[in-house]
């Protein structure tokens, strides 16, 4: 290679990376201009023949020397394994730039001819051994012993031919004319034989190189090719006689010191500078590969052109050309037989591995396939028949393409052509899943890794059927409810957003259905989880029968249910409203029909909330208008369909908003405590206070107990709410007394709240004792007999109260259906009416009768009986004719503070319409309960 060849080369790496162009190309440019100039200065001789002189001894010289210096250096600030390489080949520098500088000694100070044999020749003979060596150690290292007697076979059969056909043409005649004295042949001689061996290791060199550095290697080499270009050219009998230092021939041992100088450092840095991107890689080069192989029989042509050359001429063959021309044919035989050798060791390793793949392949569970370019098979593997259950041979030769699932071909077609399409650097393969017609007529799910092979696909396929099929299964458990495989919560939203988002965007005739079934915790607790377990499964079988195809019915939890009702396009949003409803009580009356249980019919009801699409909702915001409707539903009444409206949004807002403040009021001190006076109805007398709770907002706003239990549904703030009643009312009852006023207080409670283990029985007795408030001055109010609470365990709660001291009064006795049955089961010591029935006593004899019954009932089983919400002169002579005991409400008095309370103590009675006393049941004292809502205002404190 040439000097401007390997600076073309580093020009064009360079140029590949912007980035490292700028300071990888200027070392190059100025190198070509240094050689450029020393070659214009030499055609032109300099322009006198002392500088011609100079410059063709000391420029080389100092060439040399630089080039030794740059060797030197680099292989002392590199640890590598070429160093020894570098080493040497600044020491071959140095040899060069000595001979140059003896040369000038002679040509410039001394003024005269160089003498021959020199001190100059002996420093220029000792080039060429330390640059040979240096070849060898960047020579690739063969790996066995055969490698390296090939290696040094091809550099003899090189050197050998050279020197054979070197001999034939000059050297034969060199000899014999410096025949007469042996040191100036041998020293002419000696010259073109080292370069001969040079260009042996160049060559061998070229053809074996290193692949590590190699733009350095390449440029070492093109350095010492230039500089025995010019020894050559030198020896030859035509220039030497007529060579003068100074001349063009100088420009090239020039330019072969600075190319040298420039290898290690200017190569590496263009090599790291202006890396190429990775792509592929390629086989190597044919024609490398070509030469390599050919070498040595075109070594043993050139041996033969010398001896040729000699017998053309008529001239008598020499022993030398005999000798070498023999050694190099028996190199040929014994490196031919070495090669034989090593190919038969080859075929036997590649038999071998063959083997060894065709065990792999033929033993693989996978299908391995290669097609062509057109999409036939080429190669099937015998796994074919178990995976497809179709030979391999039935499938080679058939299109791929008639082999894929037609809704699957179009999707496979696009992955391989986008894969053939990439660089195969960046995607050396891809992954392709399709569906794949098995020998049955089946279609298996199939998983193929795709490679690239000569222009056509390696396929890698498995049968993973089961795998789909169980990420099928999964799919559908994480968006279907397990007991009822109704869609859940999830998959039920997404096909909301679908329904909003899809074509039917906008459509104001798509509705969300909130389902809630009323009493299905009763059939749990009477009947047991697994009847409820049925009962829902029977609910969702009916819920999915009765809507439409193209809609969705979904279980979001518990006894919740939901369905989809997607608009049909139509304008008239009134019509599409009343045909919702209709669907909405149809599923309520099939929702509440019977259900046949363990032999039993089993009865709950359905609460329906209806919701309609609006422009830019969202399913967040239309599920919650249906659970909102749903939820009024329930409020009002139960087993109905309620239309979502937008002032239940704000009722909710407002609720939440009450509900928030009402978790700190207890801590703020917001919350009071009223009495409502319970009277005698025979002697106007106070026979009993009932404690009745007022919430005074930070707003100034004044709640009655209906207002803020409403939204105190947090049972842990309801339950805090009850224990601080309960304590102040205490509290202030045996104030009361320790003032000389003993009258009874009567608390409102829950009967589920007093079976709470945040009311336990031990704070009740702790309370009393703390606040010393005497037995018989506390009446506890049962508020409700809700059915699902235990009767056993309630009787137990009540017993102990009354071993306590504590009285127990049935509040809302005419109301429930449970009435009847606590009245039976637990102890009561008062009965009291309900509301409802106080209010028409006077204008219903349906209620008057009704009423008059249950006074008599607490007669005969010797209660007191207290009449609530008594508002009105005329129910209190109504209520006393029919025998009642005592009356609370506003005929009497509201709820009062304690200042007013205890005047009104003081007084100890108020007067009883009528005036004329009739004869009634009397009794001890006993609770009273709540009274009216209304009440009179709180002076400020």
């Amino acid at each position: 290679m040439s000097a401007p060849g390997v600076l073309m080369a580093r020009r064009t790496v360079s140029g590949g990376d912007k980035a490292g162009g700028g300071s990888s190309i200027m070392p190059q440019l100025v190198l070509a201009f240094l050689c450029a100039g020393y070659g214009v200065g030499a055609a032109f001789g300099w322009g006198s023949r002392g500088l011609a002189l100079i410059m063709g001894d000391f420029g080389l010289s100092a060439a040399a020397l630089v080039a030794a210096g740059s060797c030197f250096v680099y292989a002392r600030a590199r640890e590598s394994r070429f160093r020894p390489a570098w080493l040497l080949f600044a020491l071959s520098s140095a040899m060069a730039a000595g001979g140059n500088a003896v040369w000038g000694w002679y040509e410039v100070v001394l003024d005269r001819e160089v003498p021959s044999p020199s001190v100059a020749d002996l420093f220029f003979l000792c080039f060429a051994p330390p640059a040979i060596v240096g070849l060898l150690v960047l020579a690739k290292r063969p790996v066995t012993r055969a490698g390296w007697v090939c290696l040094a076979l091809d550099a003899w059969l090189i050197g050998g031919s050279l020197l054979t056909l070197s001999w034939s043409l000059a050297l034969a005649h060199t000899a014999r004319v410096q025949g007469e004295s042996v040191a100036p042949a041998a020293l002419s001689l000696a010259y073109p034989l080292l370069d001969i061996v040079l260009v042996s290791m160049v060559l061998a060199l070229h053809f074996r190189r290193s692949a590590a550095n190699r733009s350095a290697i390449n440029t070492a080499i093109a350095a010492l090719a230039l500089t025995v270009l010019c020894d050559a050219l030198f020896t030859s009998p035509l220039l030497r006689e007529n060579y003068r230092s100074g001349q063009l021939l100088d420009a090239g041992w020039f330019a072969g010191s600075l190319l040298l100088a420039y290898a290690p450092w200017g190569a590496r840095r263009t090599q790291e500078a202006a890396r190429p991107p990775r792509g592929p890689r390629h086989p190597s080069r044919p024609v490398a590969g070509s030469l390599a192989a050919l070498t040595p029989y075109l070594a043993a042509a050139v041996c033969t052109l010398g001896i040729l050359y000699n017998v053309i001429e008529g001239r008598r063959v020499d022993r030398v050309v005999v000798l070498t021309g023999c050694t190099v044919v028996l190199a040929l035989v014994v490196r031919q037989g070495i090669m034989l050798l090593d190919n038969i060791a080859l075929t036997h390793e590649l038999a071998q591995k063959e083997n060894h793949f065709r065990s792999l392949v033929q033993g693989s569970s996978d299908v391995i396939m290669i097609a062509a370019p057109t999409g036939v098979l080429r190669y099937v593997s015998p796994a074919a028949t178990g995976v497809y259950g179709r030979d391999a041979d039935e499938l080679i030769g058939s299109e791929l393409a008639s082999l894929i699932h037609p809704e699957d071909l179009g999707r496979v077609v696009h992955e391989v052509r986008r894969f053939l399409a990439a660089p195969p650097a960046d995607e050396p393969t891809t992954r392709i899943e399709c569906r794949f017609k098995s020998g049955t007529g089946d279609w298996l799910n199939v998983e193929s890794t795709v490679n690239r092979h000569q222009g056509g696909l390696i396929f890698n396929s498995r049968d993973v059927t089961e795998r789909v099929r169980l990420q099928a299964q999964l799919q559908h458990n994480a968006e279907h409810d397990p007991l009822t495989d109704l869609p859940n919560r999830a998959l039920f939203t997404e096909r909301v957003r679908q329904a909003l988002t899809g074509r039917r965007a906008g459509d104001s005739g798509t509705a969300v259905l909130f389902i809630d079934l009323d009493g299905f915790k009763g059939v749990n607790d009477r009947l047991g989880h697994q009847a409820g377990d049925e009962l829902l499964i029977q609910a969702a079988r009916r819920l999915q029968d009765s809507v439409r195809a193209g809609d969705t019915a979904a279980r979001l939890g518990g006894d919740e249910f939901s369905a989809l009702i997607v608009g049909d396009g139509s304008r008239d949003r009134s019509a599409r409203e009343y045909q919702v409803q209709e669907i909405a009580d149809r599923l309520r009356l099939t929702l509440s029909q019977p259900y046949r249980i363990d032999g039993n019919d089993v009865r709950v009801a359905a609460s329906i909330g209806v919701a309609f699409a609006e422009p830019a909702i969202s399913p967040t915001d239309l599920m919650r208008n249906a659970d909102l409707a749903m939820y009024r539903a329930k409020a009002a009444g139960k087993d109905r369909v309620e239309l979502y409206a937008p002032q239940m949004q704000a009722e909710v807002v407002r609720r939440t908003e009450l509900a928030a403040r009402l978790r700190s009021a207890l801590h703020e001190g917001e919350f009071a405590l009223l009495h409502q006076p319970v009277v005698s109805l025979a002697t106007g007398r106070i026979a009993s206070v009932a404690a009745q709770a007022r919430w005074r907002s930070a707003q100034g706003i004044l709640f009655t107990p209906a207002e803020f239990l409403r939204v105190a549904e947090d049972s842990d703030r309801t339950a805090e709410l009850g224990r601080w009643m309960l304590e102040e009312a205490v509290e202030q009852a045996a104030d009361r007394g320790r003032a000389g006023h003993r009258v009874p207080v009567s608390v409102r409670i829950s009967a589920r709240r007093l079976l709470d283990e945040s009311l336990p029985l031990g704070s009740v007795e702790a309370l009393l004792t703390r606040h010393g408030l005497a037995s018989g001055a506390l009446v506890i109010e049962l508020a409700d007999s809700d059915p699902r609470i235990s009767f056993d365990e309630l009787e137990q709660r009540l017993v102990a109260l009354r071993r306590l001291g504590v009285h127990i009064a049935l509040d809302g006795f005419g109301s429930g259906y449970a009435a009847i049955n606590a009245l039976r089961r637990l102890p009561v010591d008062v009965l009291k009416l309900d509301r409802g029935l106080v209010e028409g006593v006077v204008e219903s004899a349906r209620l008057h009768k009704i009423t008059a019954g249950l006074l008599r009932i607490a007669c005969d089983l010797g209660m007191q009986s207290v009449a609530d919400g008594v508002d009105l002169p005329e129910q209190v002579l109504a209520l006393r004719a029919m025998g009642c005991t005592h009356g609370q409400g506003m005929a009497f008095s509201g709820p009062l503070d304690e200042y007013r309370l205890r005047r009104a103590l003081v007084r100890e009675e108020f007067p009883v319409p009528g005036g004329v006393a009739l004869p009634v049941l009397t009794g001890g004292a006993f609770p009273a309960h709540n009274g009216s809502n209304n009440e009179t205002r709180v002076p400020p404190t």
